[in-house]
């Protein structure tokens, strides 16, 4: 019961930490210069030639134009109202049209870019923990010996080396940019153009060559942390006293680590959980940037330079909620794996 009425305290939790961020972050949108109207001023004065006319005509059609602008947005109206039709009426801004795109809602946008960012996001998850963990777990077993040494190399580099730069250099050695390096992988993308007429099979092949160098990059980014978290704390419980009283009982080494301090380590890694979720949906911007991957990373820098705040809004409110939905399934997965944590009131 303990646990269930934590679970419920950290859900009832999430209701005014979503109204607060978005509540800031709204206001922001409408109070800040630059916005939507601004742009739309913009581009009205470099289509009707403002420069040829008076400054007071200019002036004045300047904010005829303005005033009709706010109505078009509903800027006109106090921001807290704007606010409710955001949220309520609006679900989150999902059913708000955008800016760039008026024949679209937010929602549909971000429907589109969902499923690439899920490719990557779950295929660049299973991989880093499939790798990470029996990679920490081998580095703990073979403390100082040579094998430790030799990939610790290896981690090490991945950690000094940032996405970004990562992605920039696989794309110059295997993407054909300078003559004489290997031509092997596409130089960005999804998909081909005729992949849709391919087999399943062949289909998928051809995905996984477009997705093989971006999910390398989203890969680096958790490799070296999740390794190093393994191997530093599967060596913490080996060195506990209940592993050592496990020893003094008669047990083997191995049913000591895997039975006992294996469960254990993992808890550090669990934590860790919460903050996939939004990784999984959300994408990355700089990666889906530089291979021109059409995600959900992608559309919300779109969103950010051309002041699309209808999407960009969308995209927050989606990212806040998987963000704080993820944190309970970190608390859970914690319950989980240690039944010792007690949430009780002390």
């Amino acid at each position: 019961m303990d646990r269930i009425s934590y679970l419920i305290r950290r859900l009832l939790l999430v209701i005014p930490t979503f109204l607060g961020i978005t509540v800031v972050c709204f206001s922001l949108t409408r109070l800040l210069p630059g916005g939507p109207v601004e742009i739309k001023l913009m581009q009205m004065r470099n289509i009707g030639g403002a420069e040829d006319r008076s400054s007071v005509g200019v002036q004045q059609v300047d904010e005829k134009y303005k005033e009709e602008l706010k109505k078009q947005f509903g800027f006109d109206r106090p921001v807290y109202v704007q606010y409710y039709d955001w949220l309520v009426k609006n679900r989150m801004g999902m059913r708000i049209s955008s800016y760039d795109y008026p024949n679209r809602t937010a929602w549909q946008l971000i429907s589109e870019r969902i499923p690439v960012s899920l490719w990557f996001g779950i295929t660049s998850f299973l991989l880093s923990y499939l790798i990470c963990i029996p990679l920490g777990i081998a580095k703990a077993l073979r403390h100082r010996q040579a094998f430790d040494a030799a990939s610790s190399v290896i981690v090490f580099v991945g950690y000094a080396i940032p996405a970004f730069a990562l992605a920039m250099m696989l794309k110059m050695l295997f993407c054909g940019t300078i003559e004489g390096l290997w031509d092997i992988f596409p130089l960005g993308g999804f998909g081909s153009d005729e992949a849709t007429a391919l087999p399943p099979l062949q289909r998928l092949a051809d995905r996984a060559w477009h997705m093989a160098l971006p999910v390398a990059c989203y890969v680096s980014g958790n490799f070296a942390v999740l390794t190093l978290m393994m191997k530093n704390s599967l060596l913490d419980q080996i060195a506990s006293d209940y592993v050592r009283t496990v020893l003094a009982k008669g047990a083997t080494r191995g049913r000591a680590i895997w039975l006992h301090a294996f469960r254990n380590a993992l808890i550090p890694i669990a934590t860790g959980f919460g903050g996939i979720l939004t990784v999984l949906f959300a994408g990355s911007i700089i990666i889906e940037s530089i291979f021109e991957i059409p995600g959900m990373g992608r559309l919300s820098w779109d969103a950010l330079n051309s002041r699309d705040y209808a999407v960009f809004m969308a995209l927050l409110a989606l990212t806040s909620v998987l963000q704080l939905f993820g944190n309970l399934v970190s608390d859970f997965c914690y319950m989980l794996i240690d039944p010792r944590i007690h949430f009780g009131k002390r």
